[in-house]
């Protein structure tokens, strides 16, 4: 039978990895600014997103002859998408952890799952590089190996007429 894993509600996983002592502000902010990049990262995604950036830049473009191209016209565009950008960086970073996080939570699941499996491999994401390039070369070789054997029946197949 299958192991089941079970973090629980979404409030407690991320009680576990607060930091000791952290209250329930920090958590309420950290609740908060996840919500706040999840939708920032969706909304940016969108193809509306785009049009609104390339209509700020083709405004900002058509500007130009009026400030006569100063300094300070270019400095309006180079210091906007300077600081959006460092901040978009925060937020697709934030998102990007928790699908990631998401992602591997699926996979131990699938691999506990499946009767046969290494279970060490669950949180293969917890291993260190040299462990990671260990595990990688060994199912490298496992799949070479399985090429091999599989050429091997299908040649058999073929010689002896079967497809």
């Amino acid at each position: 039978m299958a192991q089941q894993i079970s973090h629980g509600s979404n409030a407690a996983h991320a009680e576990r990895h607060l930091p000791p002592g952290a209250n329930k502000e920090h958590r309420a902010h950290r609740e908060w600014f996840s919500k706040f990049a999840h939708q920032t990262a969706h909304l940016a995604g969108k193809p509306l997103a785009f049009i609104a950036a390339v209509v700020v830049v083709a405004l900002w473009a058509v500007t130009g002859p009026l400030f006569h191209y100063s300094d300070t016209w270019q400095l309006v565009i180079n210091t906007s998408t300077t600081i959006i950008t460092f901040l978009m960086v925060f937020v697709i970073q934030n998102t990007q952890n928790r699908d990631t996080m998401a992602l591997q939570v699926k996979l131990a699941e699938l691999i506990i799952a499946v009767h046969g499996a290494k279970n060490r491999l669950a949180t293969a994401e917890d291993l260190s590089e040299e462990e990671l390039e260990r595990l990688h070369h060994e199912y490298c070789t496992k799949a070479d190996a399985a090429r091999e054997t599989l050429k091997e029946v299908r040649a058999r197949r073929v010689k002896s007429g079967q497809t």
